[in-house]
């Protein structure tokens, strides 16, 4: 719907009604030097439609978008192919019910999308029970932390350096409102993950440890140990998932000990869409439930037998007394919720196995491929659809003259964690199916010819 303007007539009736002579007359209160007393300096005239729509189109072409050049870039959102017949699915009647799912009698559409969304996370995680989804990966990570603590009562979080820097930093906002101690772990160009520099940071006051899983360079940290280390002293094991395609290969973190497990849902069915929306994957022990922020759906049977489904959790402080609830989520992401579970549910177990085999084997023919080019080391001895290279110079620096030769080559740790001089040389760079033997080699020969 296009904006159109009032017209002078509809000025002056809303003018009249309310007894101001101008429309500088409801400005009466703020003082005059205040007030603009002319064009805003630097902005440009008012421009026709046509003329506004000209420029925007100009200043769009300038993008270099992903569909468009040989594209990299992980590090949290990942472009995969998502089939038609999702877009197509998730506009069927059967979901386009009550937007809320208070109402059972009228919602049932959403609330089983809801009940199977539950159940394929809890599968893919390796946990007990889901909840119906979060906003995204970031804040569920924050609310797992949140979750330890009324579960252990303590408030010492240790955050693993391979933490997504982006999730780290939304920790340390949120626990300056509650006070939590938070450890955050420095990241270094080292092979593998920091496993035992988290063991060695767990004590009797820790509530939680956070670890990322493939890591935000790409390494594969050993949960097993480090969730044997966590509960010799009392605390949880909370694994983050920013690439859930990667579960179709390596195993699950609940089968390794995770206690709570989270994630970003994006690569299953959303596409990357300018960042968001994304959802957020939320997983736990079936023990932890009464403490799991958010929704949870359930299958029941009505008077007359019939298959139904309800909303049998909801934590939130609008309904029980705020001192008592767990969260103050309010929703969650239901259409990016239902699009994943559309899209799981036609790659199924062997198709989402065959999917993870497919990107992993892109991503060794692009390391193998990589390793070859004069100045560049791989760091990574395994890794899963995306892995660090160090370079011979800032690899921010590399990006932009990439971008310059119309290829998106990965995302420079410098970019990630810019206090951090150390990291600068390190290019976090991803292949998923969606990645063409050219395009490899098109990023191996720009990347020599930026290098040489």
């Amino acid at each position: 719907m296009r904006y159109l303007p009032l017209t002078p007539a509809d000025r002056a009736e809303m003018l009249g009604v309310i007894g101001a002579a101008s429309v500088d007359d409801l400005f009466v209160d703020v003082p005059a030097e205040a007030r603009l007393s002319g064009p805003i300096e630097g902005l440009p005239a008012h421009a026709s439609e046509m003329a506004v729509e000209r420029h925007m189109s100009a200043l769009a072409a300038k993008n270099l978008s992903a569909g468009t050049a040989p594209f990299f870039i992980g590090a949290g959102a990942y472009r995969h192919h998502v089939p038609a017949s999702v877009d197509h699915l998730i506009q069927r009647g059967e979901f386009l019910t009550a937007y809320t799912p208070y109402q059972p009698e009228i919602a049932q559409g959403t609330l089983q999308v809801l009940f199977e969304f539950q159940t394929q996370v809890a599968r893919l995680f390796g946990t007990d029970i889901a909840n119906a989804s979060m906003y995204d990966g970031s804040t569920a990570c924050w609310e797992a932390i949140l979750m330890a603590s009324r579960v252990t009562r303590k408030t010492r979080a240790v955050l693993s350096s391979g933490l997504h820097p982006h999730y780290a930093e939304v920790v340390r906002t949120m626990a300056k409102f509650t006070e939590d101690d938070i450890v955050s772990l420095k990241p270094e160009l080292v092979a593998e993950a920091d496993d035992a520099a988290v063991i060695a940071q767990i004590d009797d006051k820790t509530s939680c440890v956070v670890v990322q899983y493939p890591d935000v360079m790409g390494r594969i940290p050993d949960l097993a140990a480090i969730a044997d280390a966590a509960h010799a002293k009392g605390a949880l094991l909370v694994v983050v998932v920013t690439e859930p395609v990667a579960l179709g290969m390596i195993e699950a973190p609940g089968a390794l000990g995770a206690d709570i497990v989270v994630g970003e849902g994006q690569s299953i069915g959303v596409g990357l869409q300018f960042g968001g929306p994304y959802l957020g994957l939320f997983g736990c022990r079936e023990k932890f439930v009464r403490q799991m922020p958010g929704r949870l759906c359930g299958q029941t049977v009505d008077a007359e037998g019939k298959r139904g489904f309800v909303l049998t959790l909801s934590t939130r402080e609008q309904h029980i007394r705020r001192e008592k609830a767990t969260s103050n989520i309010c929703t969650n992401s239901g259409l990016c919720a239902l699009a994943f579970s559309i899209h799981l549910t036609l790659l199924g177990g062997e198709g989402l196995a065959q999917l993870a085999a497919v990107n992993h084997d892109k991503a060794q023919t692009l390391i193998e491929r990589l390793a070859k080019v004069p100045g560049v080391t791989v760091l990574n001895d395994a890794y899963f659809n995306e892995a660090t290279i160090v370079l011979t110079r800032d690899a921010r620096e590399v990006v932009r003259d990439l971008a310059d030769r119309k290829v998106l080559g990965g995302v420079s740790l410098g970019r990630l964690f810019p206090e951090n001089g150390d990291l600068h040389k390190g290019l976090l760079v991803t292949a998923t199916e969606t990645v063409t033997d050219e395009d490899i080699e098109t990023f191996a020969r720009e990347l020599e010819g930026v290098l040489a």
